[in-house]
């Protein structure tokens, strides 16, 4: 190589070194700045805004459905954009906001197919909403695709199929779109939200290790399950995943609470006549606390009254006590 080779090649060496450094310094800082979650919702606001009007905003059905619109929409446009299919950094890079628009993305889908399947519909031999029809499956899509759909472009169609139900729900000229704001359909939406938390509880609490004992099949003497398994099991959340069940629990808990409020002001009369008003609260302030500030710059995984704080454990704990609380609240709508 001749030396004016040589020198043409450290001379772009030299470039090159400090254009690397400069792009990693930009996507540490996007890290930083995209590593956000949002405000909670104020979901008057957020009605009065979607529904165009305070008497639009009252309507019943209103606050729930322009709630979920609002929870959609976020994910999408939020600082950083939907980064669960990100294919370069730094969302390729980042896990915690990813899990927490997973968590958000499933109460999402849960409150559409409820929609589809219960509130906007009378009797079970009614037909369902076409809107309604065409949202639900598009939530449904992979979140993780980036090309050819994308989750995002999937996930619009979904938020504008929700907009023209609503846009229909609040136009007192229209009567075909309606919301059912009855104690069987709120009680078939909570038993889905009774199990979601059950299962994020569990997964949280697994995070020190446990020996549980197998009940799969108690409290019924005939039951039976595909393949037998031991009367104990040993259940350890991978120190890997500890952070990604936290935050996709952070994601579910924050959008559980926009959906709680809005459904306080939908279904408040349902409420008050079972008595229940102040149920639905006891839950709301419960899953208040799961949002608090998480002052550590990493999710920490102590022993249960270790040195060390255990975050998985006292959100486990926030997730258990909003669960029994909800389920006191099917139990009183259950009641006559």
């Amino acid at each position: 190589m001749s030396a004016s080779s040589q020198a043409s090649v450290q001379s772009r060496a030299r470039l090159a070194a400090p254009v690397l450094a400069g792009l990693l310094v930009v996507v540490l800082i996007l890290m930083f700045v995209w590593d956000h979650e949002p405000d909670p919702l104020d979901v008057a606001a957020v009605t009065r805004a979607r529904a165009g009007s305070e008497a639009a905003a009252a309507i019943t059905g209103a606050a729930t459905v322009a709630t979920l619109v609002e929870l959609a929409s976020t994910l999408l446009d939020k600082r950083g954009g939907y980064l669960s299919n990100d294919m370069l950094p730094p969302g390729l890079l980042m896990d915690n906001v990813p899990n927490w628009e997973f968590g958000v993305l499933t109460q999402v889908r849960d409150m559409a197919k409820s929609l589809r399947n219960d509130f906007s519909r009378s009797q079970t031999q009614s037909t369902e909403d076409p809107d309604l029809t065409v949202a639900e499956p598009q939530f449904n899509f992979d979140n993780a695709s980036w090309l050819l759909p994308s989750s995002e472009g999937e996930y619009e169609k979904g938020i504008k199929a929700l907009e023209r139900y609503l846009r229909r729900l609040v136009d007192l000229d229209q009567q075909e779109a309606q919301f059912y704001a009855r104690a069987d359909n709120l009680r078939d939406w909570l038993a889905v939200v009774e199990k979601r938390l059950g299962s994020l509880a569990q997964r949280l609490s697994a995070s020190v290790g446990q020996q549980r004992v197998n009940v799969d099949l108690g409290g019924d003497s005939a039951a039976a399950n595909s393949t037998p398994r031991a009367r104990e099991l040993a259940v350890k959340t991978p120190w890997t995943e500890l952070d990604d069940i936290f935050y996709e629990a952070r994601g579910a808990t924050w959008a559980l609470l926009a959906l709680l409020r809005a459904i306080e002001i939908d279904c408040e009369r349902v409420l008050a006549d079972k008595n229940a008003l102040v149920s639905l609260r006891q839950i709301i302030r419960e899953l208040e606390s799961t949002q608090d500030t998480v002052w550590s710059p990493v999710i920490l995984n102590g022993t249960g009254f270790g040195l060390v704080a255990n975050h998985s454990l006292v959100m486990a704990s926030f997730i258990s006590r909003a669960n029994a609380a909800l389920i006191d609240l099917r139990s009183l709508l259950e009641q006559g």
